[in-house]
């Protein structure tokens, strides 16, 4: 039996062999020139803005901007003091209007609760569900749906209807009756003006 021939591990003759590259050291390698970070500046540490009633958010600030900020607030407030009924502030809207204009269009509603139509059929199915409006076909119109309030929405109603005059005598304190009616009737203008640009 013959033996076949070991091959030989050693390299052929004019065969280089691969010697592994050296690592460069960290100090000689090329170093890439370093991005120098801006200097804090020590006026701006700990910059806060100022509370509601102060600077820019105070008398010094926009219109635009005090009268968002005032509608935030006043929203909060009553929609802390509504929890407790299970009801959310445009609910209580949709409530008070239906009240006011009995017989109303779920689009009429959406006008006058100032939300989107597809958040006022949100708010209309809830307040049904929980019997507190209930719907009746126009008269004229058969497509068009009116709503009314159930006895239970009125009474759902002056329940919130506490809770909101409680927030209204905060916010008109400090004016005479002369001034309430100035700034009701300025509130009304910027309404009235705006909504014909639109």
């Amino acid at each position: 039996m013959m033996r076949k021939p070991r091959r030989s591990t050693k390299p052929k003759s004019g065969a280089s062999r691969k010697t592994p590259k050296k690592r460069k050291s960290p100090a000689a390698k090329k170093s890439a020139p370093l991005r120098k970070k801006p200097a804090a500046d020590p006026a701006l540490a700990g910059v806060r803005p100022p509370p509601p009633g102060r600077s820019k958010r105070g008398e010094k600030g926009y219109f635009g901007y005090l009268l968002r900020q005032a509608q935030a607030a006043a929203r909060l407030t009553l929609e802390r003091s509504l929890a407790d009924l299970g009801v959310t502030p445009p609910q209580f809207v949709v409530l008070t209007m239906l009240r006011a204009y009995p017989g109303l269009s779920g689009a009429d509603l959406a006008r006058v609760a100032l939300v989107t139509p597809q958040t006022v059929g949100v708010i209309i199915r809830n307040l049904e569900r929980d019997r507190a409006i209930r719907k009746t076909p126009h008269p004229v119109h058969g497509r068009v749906l009116q709503w009314t309030l159930t006895r239970h929405g009125l009474t759902l109603l002056e329940k919130c209807r506490r809770q909101a005059m409680a927030l209204e005598r905060r916010l008109a304190a400090g004016f005479s009756a002369k001034s309430q009616a100035t700034v009701r009737r300025w509130l009304s203008k910027i309404a009235a003006d705006l909504q014909q640009d639109g």
